[in-house]
């Protein structure tokens, strides 16, 4: 069986707050809070990118594993906010990590799903045979134009899984993906900020393909809501998920432990994986996890997870997602923040 031999989680500490960013715009922050159930994000340092954020989740990762870096045969980091256009982030990673050059990376994209795809990826690899393990990485640093809806979820923060087929702490019972051609949200080259359809991105894009998704994996597989102790979303706001979870016959509780983004935000790539991370942060041996990610434009990708004994034993090596996202945080003015996101730019 091939599954999840390490797990990790990369939250920055800066915070700002929806009443901060409402009272520059004079929009109404309770609209934020209450409709869409958010309260604050994660804000990365001017030194902080997609690429330092998935070191430091692989890093995590590999503190679970207890594996040589130099035994990774790919490496793949899913994400809308490389730092280069052309450059790959996944090279400076696997160098970062200690793996050997021989090893296989590319960057993936596909929106808020890229993620999922590279461990999907990477998973294939290992299940194949042709590699012994296989990093797969979803992280952002995600893009809002000031004063956009968006502005007020768009965070950042990566999760990092490894695949093989010994020790494994998570088995990949089942894998499965539903897509189509839904325009919901773009970023055209050479623009900064993304745009998007407003409502039409929850129906027929989010909801549509997040329930496809999970209704796919649920009929290969035989199984029922009742079947899983947990389901991880992906999570734009804070409402989306639950109302997806309702849709499909979940109950709010199996939502919660991975119910990240009324503090977190939206990590947009970073956002169901680190979902998952917070969950087996609290699994316990033999549960079963659903994890379903969305991606605009349009895509989710569905797993059936199962955990084993050796969860409990790696689980404290690497810090836990939830003491990341409470623990040292430090909250941003407008102004600084709008610093930090380059929102503000000096004249050349």
């Amino acid at each position: 069986m091939e599954g999840i031999v390490g797990y990790g989680a990369y939250i920055p500490r800066n915070r700002i707050k929806v009443e901060e960013i409402a009272k520059v715009w004079g929009a109404d922050a309770p609209s934020y809070k209450k409709g869409l159930i958010l309260e604050e994000k994660s804000v990365p340092s001017p030194d902080q990118d997609t690429i330092t954020m998935s070191v430091e989740a692989s890093r995590n990762a590999l503190r679970r594993a207890k594996i040589d870096p130099r035994l990774i045969g790919a490496v793949y980091i899913g994400s809308e906010s490389h730092p280069y256009a052309v450059k790959p982030s996944g090279t400076v990673l696997a160098e970062a990590l200690g793996a050997t050059p021989d090893v296989r990376t590319a960057d993936f994209e596909f929106a808020c799903k890229a993620g999922t795809e590279g461990m999907f990826v990477a998973f294939g690899l290992v299940k194949a045979g042709l590699i012994t393990y296989g990093l797969g990485v979803g992280a952002d640093t995600s893009q809002g134009a000031p004063g956009d809806a968006l502005e007020y979820s768009a965070a950042a923060g990566a999760a990092a899984f490894i695949f093989g087929r010994e020790n494994i702490v998570v088995e990949v019972l089942a894998t499965y993906s539903f897509t189509t051609d839904t325009p919901d949200f773009w970023r055209r080259e050479y623009q900064y900020y993304p745009q998007h359809g407003g409502r039409f991105t929850g129906d027929p894009a989010y909801f549509k393909h997040i329930t496809g998704a999970a209704r796919g994996i649920l009929k290969q597989t035989g199984m029922k809501p009742e079947d899983f102790a947990y389901v991880v979303f992906h999570q734009p706001n804070g409402k989306f998920p639950l109302r997806a979870g309702e849709m499909l016959g979940f109950k709010k509780s199996q939502i919660e432990p991975g119910w990240l983004v009324p503090l977190l935000g939206n990590t947009y790539s970073g956002s169901s994986p680190l979902g998952l991370t917070a969950t087996l942060d609290i699994a316990r041996p033999g549960d079963r996890i659903l994890l379903v990610s969305y991606g605009s434009g349009a895509g989710s990708d569905a797993f059936v997870l199962r955990t084993t004994s050796r969860l409990d034993e790696v689980r404290d090596l690497a810090p836990r997602t939830r003491d990341l996202l409470n623990a040292n945080k430090r909250y941003l003015e407008y102004g600084e923040y709008a610093k930090f996101r380059h929102k503000i730019r000096k004249a050349e």
